[in-house]
């Protein structure tokens, strides 16, 4: 049974509300909710965590450290700069698959770069909330497969 940590950064927990015509007008609670289902149909469990912090998500990091087998994480804007969450990331060893519910490679010209992307196994971006759930079950096989 593979356990997944689902992390969410800034500006996230504003989902449905922030932005609808880049972002959608699905909630965290519903991407939680569908993903949540989605474990349960492959015989696994999901955590979720969202912080706007980016101290939290590196412990929520850390602590996933012998509890889960993959996590999958939307890093919101420390996408592109943080290098402590990078390093947590590389860190702790576990694959990881980062998502973004647009696509960043054809948004503003500072979007277009991931320091996180190195350190995981494969990124999902523009695809929507869809996204999320295509790159869980994605993770969910390697764990399996490994």
């Amino acid at each position: 049974m593979a356990s997944v940590l689902l992390l969410n950064g800034p500006n996230l927990n504003l989902l449905g509300t922030r932005e609808p015509d880049v972002y959608g007008r699905e909630t965290l609670e519903d991407l939680v909710a569908k993903l949540t289902s989605v474990m349960d149909e492959l015989g696994g469990k999901l955590e979720h965590f969202q912080s706007n912090h980016e101290g939290a998500l590196i412990d929520a990091i850390h602590q996933a450290r012998g509890v889960h087998d993959g996590i999958l994480i939307n890093p919101g804007a420390f996408t592109h700069y943080s290098y402590a969450i990078r390093d947590a990331l590389a860190g702790v060893a576990i694959p990881t698959i980062e998502i973004h519910i647009s696509n960043i490679h054809t948004r503003e010209e500072f979007r277009h770069h991931s320091v996180i992307a190195p350190v995981t196994i494969g990124q999902v971006v523009g695809l929507g909330m869809d996204g999320y759930e295509w790159a869980l079950r994605a993770l969910v096989r390697k764990i399996e497969n490994k």
